[in-house]
């Protein structure tokens, strides 16, 4: 079993010329203590500026060593694929310097079980091989730790309608999906063209259905739309005054809406309809959802979706479905959250073992300065055309459904040198991170997690716990747990 998984780790990387990692040490392995704010999930990125937070501990099992019994055979095996690639000869050499790790819970033992327990962090030290950063911006006070990495693929020009209508039949559906989003993860698409990519993309219509279905979807989603927003337009003031929790989100809303994207030219100026559409969407969302409601940080994920497709009921309906998938980053359970820095922190320990030593060291495995990037997918730190484009390259899910996660992996292995020479505290990392905000460059980033998720492969998978968002809930009816105060 071991011998099989081991080829076919070695065929998969020695095919794909642009994934190979530099050395980056051994990765220490220990509990993970976490600390997470109480506030709820919209303020926790702001309030943490303060560094005022409590703690919560993931909890772990100090991992012993073993011995693997079919190293011997599986060095010869490596040592024959030597003959062929100078990868194999680099690999055999390094793939088994150490013995491997326990993993720090029961979910972990039974992928790494399963996976033949081959740890990623003991293949990256291969091939010490730099590509020059063409196209990276750096910012003028830092000096930028540029990924050791040989990159895949070059990213493309957007979609544009001439090559979409090749993707449809003679009725509209999508003949491949697969090839489609792959067309897409690799250049985004043209503006003019997301209306109708959006809508498939974040599952609003299917990728099977017609031209015919999606209008007559479109138009009793309208009607539905029309009913959910009368339930609070019909609301009297003495009724309102008997609601506490309506008037407590929509006071949420009408502070957020008015800050939201106002240096854009589509939210911009007094009086803007644009931002009332806004305000409506999401009072009528508080509605829809009764058990999530409205947190700070969705007014940012609605604003692109309202601005393409420029038709309420279309954004309403659009944003639900982009929710169901990112609903649980809002829970005041935080599990959403939760879940994703943990499985960030696993994914940090296994593909850039100093920077996980370093901040075990730092105590700030907790990765909450990394809270931002997740809860609004990046929506502060690009620019508006460039959030969406990176938008469209995580609805594909085509290569993980997390690959936010290995972006996030990309910008922090970047820096990796930076922040570990600098020995940066928490507040200080914090700050630093905020500070990217719009120094990053998003294709060599882009193209930097795309080597980081390939390399990574089933030991990449192992590290995120099933129903992690944005994957879809396991069980659905779940989602969205009651809160206290609402019982």
């Amino acid at each position: 079993m071991t011998f099989k998984i081991l080829y076919r780790k070695v065929s998969h990387l020695w095919s794909y010329p642009g994934l190979f990692l530099v050395p980056n040490g051994t990765a220490l392995h220990s509990s993970i203590s976490s600390s997470f704010s109480n506030e709820t999930p919209g303020r926790l990125y702001d309030a943490t500026v303060d560094g005022k937070s409590t703690t919560t501990e993931y909890n772990g099992k100090q991992k012993q060593k073993f011995n693997d019994p079919a190293r011997d055979i599986s060095i010869q095996v490596l040592e024959k694929f030597s003959l062929v690639t100078k990868f194999a000869r680099e690999t055999t050499s390094q793939l088994f310097r150490e013995s491997h790790h326990d993993s720090s819970n029961s979910y972990e033992r039974k992928h790494w079980a399963n996976s033949g327990s081959i740890n990623m962090a003991s293949i990256e030290p291969t091939i010490k091989q730099k590509v020059p950063d063409e196209n990276s911006t750096t910012l003028d006070s830092m000096q930028v730790d540029k990924l050791s990495l040989v990159w895949g693929k070059p990213r493309q020009s957007p979609l544009n309608y001439v090559e979409w209508a090749t993707f449809l039949d003679s009725e509209g559906r999508v003949k491949d999906s697969e090839a489609l989003r792959k067309r897409i993860f690799y250049g985004g698409v043209e503006n003019n063209l997301r209306k109708e990519v959006w809508r498939i993309l974040l599952g609003y219509h299917a990728y099977d259905s017609t031209y015919a279905e999606r209008e007559y979807l479109a138009s009793v989603k309208k009607s539905e739309y029309e009913v959910i927003k009368s339930q609070w337009q019909s609301i009297s003031p003495a009724q309102a005054k008997r609601f506490t929790k309506f008037r407590e989100r929509r006071g949420l809303i009408e502070k957020d809406v008015v800050r939201t994207d106002r240096s854009f030219t589509y939210y911009d100026g007094d009086d803007n309809q644009n931002v009332t559409l806004l305000h409506d969407i999401l009072l009528t969302y508080s509605f829809y959802n009764f058990d999530l409601g409205y947190c700070q940080g969705m007014s940012d994920l609605l604003s692109p979706i309202l601005f393409v497709m420029e038709d309420e009921s279309e954004a309403f309906w659009s944003f639900v479905a982009l929710m169901e998938r990112l609903g649980p980053n809002f829970n005041r359970d935080q599990n959403g959250m939760h879940s994703q820095l943990f499985a960030l922190s696993k994914l940090v320990e296994l593909l850039d073992s100093p920077l996980h030593n370093y901040l075990k060291q730092a105590d700030c495995l907790n990765y909450f300065f990394c809270f931002r990037w997740i809860l609004i997918q990046f929506k502060r730190e690009f620019e508006y055309e460039q959030v969406m484009y990176l938008w469209e390259v995580f609805w594909t899910h085509y290569l993980s459904e997390h690959f936010h996660l290995y972006v996030c992996v990309a910008i922090l292995k970047r820096y990796s040198k930076k922040i570990i020479g600098e020995q940066m505290d928490f507040d200080t990392l914090l700050k630093f991170i905020n500070e990217l905000s719009g120094h990053i460059d998003l294709d060599g980033i882009i193209r930097d997690a795309e080597a980081l998720c390939v390399c990574a492969g089933e030991n990449g998978e192992a590290c995120i716990p099933p129903g992690t968002p944005p994957s879809l809930p396991i069980e659905a009816e779940s989602m969205y747990l009651p809160q206290d105060d609402d019982l």
